[in-house]
C-alpha cells in the first residue's frame, strides 16, 4: 500500500481509525449488556432490542443527509460533530433511568454515529493511492472490530463491577479521546482542493436522489443489506441471547465466542479487501460467496439438534464475522463508479443497507420473542425460531443484488466496459 504523501497520509487515517474504534465501542454497548441494560431499566431484553433498533434506524436514515453534509464540509467537521454527539448519547444514557430518556440518548447516539465511518471511509481516496483504497477501506472496517472487543472487554466488565451509571461514565470518557482525535485529521493533503459541491443546503435531497439512481449505489446498497443483517443483528442485539440462552453458554465462554467473532471480523477485511482489488469485474461474486457461506453456517447451527457443539459455534461466529467485510464490497461500486463530489451521498446511502436489514431483523426478533414468551424467560427453542427470520430478509436482499448487477452491467457494456464471462477467464489463464 502507498501513499504520496507519506508519514501524514497515515497520521491522518490512524486518528480517523481512533475515532471510529471509539464510536463502534459505544454504538455496539447494548449488543453485550443487553440483559443489563433490561435489569437496569426493569424491562425486557425484547423491549431493550427496542433501543438498538431505534439507535439504528436513526443512524441508517441520517446517512443521507449526513453523507451529503460530508461532500459539503468535508470529513473533520463531521467527525467532530459526530465524536460530540456519540459521547453526549452515551452519558445520558448512563444517568436516566425511564425508557423515554433512554430512547432519546440512544437517538442522539445514533445521529453522531452516522457521521463518523462514511467521513473515514471519505479520506481514503484522498490521501491514498487507489489501488491501495479496497484494502484500506476493508482494514478501517477490520480495525473497526476492535470497538466491538473493547465493548465485551471493557464496556460490560464496567458495567458489571462497577454498576450501570458509573460504568458507562467511565466506557464515555474515551470520547474526550476520540475528539482529539477528529481534531489531528485533515480533509485532503496540503495544496489539494476539497471536491466541491454545488448550490445551497436546498439543494441535498436532489443530490441524494442522484446519487440513487445510479446503478452502482443501488447494487453497493443490497451488498451491504445482504451481508449485513446476520452480522448487524448478531453484534449489536442478539449475539449473546443466543449463545447464552439459545446454546446454554455461560456468560464468561459466551465472551469469548463474541472476542473471537471481532477478531475474525478483524483478520478478515484485508484478505476481502486484497481480493476486491485484485478483482475488481468479480466484486459482485465475492460478495455472493459470502452471502452464501454465512446462510450455510446459520442453517448448520439452526437445524443441529439440541445444544451445537462448540466447533459449529465457532464455525457460525467466524463465518457470520465475515459479513462485516463482506458490507465493505458494497462501499467500491460508488467509489469507482460515481464523481468524487458525490461519494459522500453514495456511501452513505450504501451504508443504510445493512442498518435497514439488521435493524427489521433486529425488531422482528425482539416482537416474536415477546409474544412467543408471554412474559416468560425465553427458551432456547424461541431462541432458535427466532433467527428464522433471516430467511424472507435473504429473499429481498439476493434479488435487489441480482437486479441492480444486472442494471449495472448493462451500463458497463454502454460504456464499453464488458465483463468475461467465467468461461473465458478459465480459458484466458489456461493460455496464460
Amino acid at each position: 500500500m502507498h501513499s504520496a504523501y507519506g508519514r501524514r497520509a497515515w497520521l491522518v487515517w490512524a486518528a480517523s481509525i481512533v475515532v471510529y474504534i471509539v464510536a463502534m465501542m459505544h454504538r455496539s454497548s447494548l449488543g453485550v449488556a443487553g440483559l443489563e441494560a433490561a435489569e437496569h431499566f426493569g424491562t425486557t431484553a425484547g423491549i431493550v432490542s427496542t433501543f438498538v433498533v431505534l439507535q439504528l434506524t436513526t443512524y441508517a436514515l441520517a446517512q443521507l443527509p449526513a453523507g451529503a453534509l460530508l461532500d459539503r464540509y468535508g470529513s473533520r467537521a463531521m467527525l467532530v460533530v459526530g465524536t460530540v454527539a456519540v459521547g453526549l448519547g452515551q452519558v445520558m444514557l448512563a444517568l436516566v433511568d425511564d425508557l423515554p430518556l433512554a430512547y432519546a440518548a440512544r437517538v442522539f447516539l445514533g445521529l453522531g454515529d452516522a457521521c463518523i465511518f462514511n467521513s473515514v471511509i471519505r479520506l481514503l481516496p484522498s490521501w491514498f493511492d487507489p489501488r491501495s483504497v479496497p484494502v484500506l477501506g476493508q482494514v478501517t472496517g477490520a480495525l473497526g472490530a476492535l470497538g466491538q472487543v473493547g465493548s465485551v472487554v471493557f464496556v460490560l466488565p464496567l458495567i458489571v463491577h462497577l454498576g450501570w451509571t458509573p460504568g458507562l461514565l467511565v466506557a464515555s470518557s474515551l470520547s474526550v479521546v476520540a475528539l482529539a482525535a477528529a481534531f489531528v485529521v485533515r480533509d485532503t493533503p496540503p495544496g489539494v482542493a476539497r471536491p466541491r459541491v454545488d448550490g445551497s443546503l436546498r439543494d441535498i435531497p436532489g443530490q441524494i436522489v442522484d446519487a440513487a439512481r445510479h446503478p452502482a449505489t443501488q447494487l453497493g446498497f443490497w451488498i451491504h443489506f445482504t451481508s449485513g443483517f446476520p452480522f448487524m443483528a448478531f453484534v449489536f442485539m442478539w449475539g449473546m441471547p443466543y449463545l447464552i440462552v439459545g446454546q446454554g453458554l455461560p456468560q464468561a465462554r459466551a465472551s469469548v465466542f463474541m472476542s473471537v467473532f471481532s477478531l475474525a471480523a478483524m483478520a478478515m477485511g484485508p484478505i476481502v479487501g486484497a481480493l476486491t482489488a485484485r478483482h475488481p469485474l468479480r466484486r459482485s461474486n465475492l460478495a455472493l460467496i459470502v452471502i452464501a457461506t454465512t446462510a450455510a453456517a446459520w442453517t448448520l447451527a439452526l437445524a443441529w439438534p439440541g445444544q451445537a457443539p462448540w466447533p459449529v459455534l465457532l464455525a457460525l461466529v467466524v463465518v457470520l464475522a465475515a459479513g462485516g467485510p463482506g458490507t465493505a464490497i458494497g462501499f467500491d461500486f460508488p467509489r469507482t463508479d460515481l464523481p468524487r463530489n458525490q461519494l459522500g451521498a453514495a456511501t452513505g446511502i450504501v451504508i443504510t443497507g445493512g442498518f435497514v436489514g439488521g435493524t427489521v431483523l433486529i425488531l422482528a426478533m425482539g416482537v416474536f420473542l415477546d409474544v412467543v414468551s408471554a412474559g416468560q424467560p425465553n427458551t432456547a427453542e424461541h431462541m432458535q425460531w427466532a433467527w428464522l427470520l433471516q430467511v424472507p430478509l435473504y429473499a429481498v436482499g439476493l434479488t435487489g443484488i441480482f437486479v441492480s448487477r444486472r442494471r449495472l452491467r448493462r451500463k458497463m457494456a454502454a460504456d464499453g466496459v464488458v465483463i468475461p464471462s467465467w468461461r473465458e477467464v478459465v480459458e484466458r489463464h489456461r493460455r496464460s
